[in-house]
């Protein structure tokens, strides 16, 4: 009797261990943080090219005055309120996000450092995947990655750059990206 039951034992360890072995061949390829990166920014650079927010700050105001993107059309009485008119060089490189072509620029008094506006740049390229992380194990098979998200600034001119620099931009943002495997192959699912 002993004998049966360690037969039958060793039996179902036999058919676990082979079961193991048998389900890790069915798995996907490994999906590393390159692949991961190639397949997502693939995708970026598949979709259209978008307009990147930017945030103008008092300086920045004065950086466009000085690049002729805009110049100041109207000066109010209170004497920190003013009206700036986009420069026919300006509407080359930006429009502005409330449509039109006049920044108002309002701010609470004359000490106000933090009023901004925004515009939006024309010169614009796919955005570029960096930092991505170690990929993870989801349920149902799939794997996650989180990254970063950055637009690029190729082709944007300096003083926008610099612009954009400025307080009150995040030009990056971290997302996930979910992966499963179609055919044998890794493929990129969605991006959150």
């Amino acid at each position: 009797m002993k004998n049966t039951v360690k037969m039958f034992v060793l039996g179902v360890l036999g058919l676990l261990s082979a079961g193991l072995i048998l389900s890790g061949c069915k798995s996907g390829p490994e999906l590393t943080q390159a692949n991961a990166q190639a397949l997502i920014q693939a995708k970026y650079d598949q979709s259209p090219a978008v307009g990147i927010n930017i945030a103008v700050d008092e300086k920045g105001l004065k950086t466009g005055v000085d690049s002729n993107y805009w110049a100041r059309t109207k000066l109010f009485p209170n004497r920190y309120w003013a009206d700036f008119t986009l420069t026919p060089e300006g509407k080359k490189v930006v429009k502005l996000a409330s449509g039109g072509d006049a920044i108002q620029w309002r701010p609470e008094n004359a000490g106000d450092r933090n009023f901004s506006v925004v515009i939006v740049t024309l010169a614009t390229h796919p955005l570029k995947v960096h930092d991505v992380g170690d990929p993870q194990d989801e349920v149902g098979g799939t794997k996650s990655v989180s990254f970063v998200e950055s637009p690029s600034l190729d082709g944007v001119p300096n003083p926008l750059q610099s612009i954009s620099a400025g307080p009150g931009n995040k030009l990056s943002n971290r997302h996930i990206a979910t992966f499963v495997v179609d055919g044998g192959a890794w493929k990129l699912q969605s991006i959150n």
